[in-house]
């Protein structure tokens, strides 16, 4: 696969393309892979390439079935990134991984081309005070630890991803362990860094709670 890289600082955010999808919420810092094989993404694709635009991947709005091939509504708050990496398959397709690099507020679409392109900007983020953010963070990371043993392997690496950020700590364990795409979309447009980790905090902590009984230890998560 080839590498692309940036960083979201020096993206345009005034041409971006959308890869609008039904269930799919990009968080900050998440690697999110893709199979790509519509004409009109395949083409987006190819632009974003070639032209190194950035992506963002909007989540659709439910009813999106009836006018899918045109522009259904999407969620105002989405995820943005780059092509870490990317393969054209010998049909055409391609198999594609996204980095989100922050979430953005979609401000107008611009339909000048087969797919959906718009102008976005990334929305203003609410300070934390360092005591109460360092707070938060350590008390994230305890319930993380406690939720560990049930997780997958693959998520046993979790805590060592984790930032001196607390938004960014938060979006990090919401991106690998919050499956729901509503709960994930309530999460993204929580702009508040303190707001989102305590409800990781609550979240994580009713699931080690459930996950220490005895029938669902045996059980654990799949």
């Amino acid at each position: 696969m080839n590498g692309v890289h940036s960083d979201l600082e020096q993206l345009d955010l005034s041409r971006v393309g959308l890869f609008p999808l039904p269930n799919v919420v990009l968080f900050p810092s998440q690697l999110l892979a893709l199979h790509v094989f519509e004409p009109r993404y395949r083409r987006l694709i190819r632009d974003v390439i070639s032209q190194r635009l950035p992506l963002a991947i909007p989540r659709l709005k439910p009813g999106f079935d009836a006018a899918y091939y045109g522009a259904p509504p999407v969620f105002e708050i989405c995820g943005v990134g780059e092509l870490r990496e990317y393969a054209e398959l010998p049909d055409g397709c391609y198999n594609i991984v996204v980095h989100g690099l922050g979430r953005v507020r979609l401000l107008e679409e611009l339909r000048s081309q087969p797919y959906r392109v718009a102008r976005v900007e990334a929305p203003h983020l609410p300070s934390s005070e360092a005591v109460a953010a360092e707070t938060l963070r350590t008390e994230l990371i305890k319930q993380l630890r406690r939720v560990a043993p049930y997780l997958p392997s693959s998520a046993h690496s979790l805590e060592g991803r984790l930032s001196t950020d607390l938004g960014t700590s938060a979006d990090i364990v919401a991106g690998a362990l919050i499956e729901d795409p509503d709960l994930r979309q309530q999460l993204l447009e929580e702009l508040d860094p303190c707001r989102r980790c305590s409800w990781l905090i609550a979240h994580l902590h009713a699931q080690a709670q459930e996950l220490a009984t005895p029938r669902a230890a045996a059980l654990q998560l799949n």
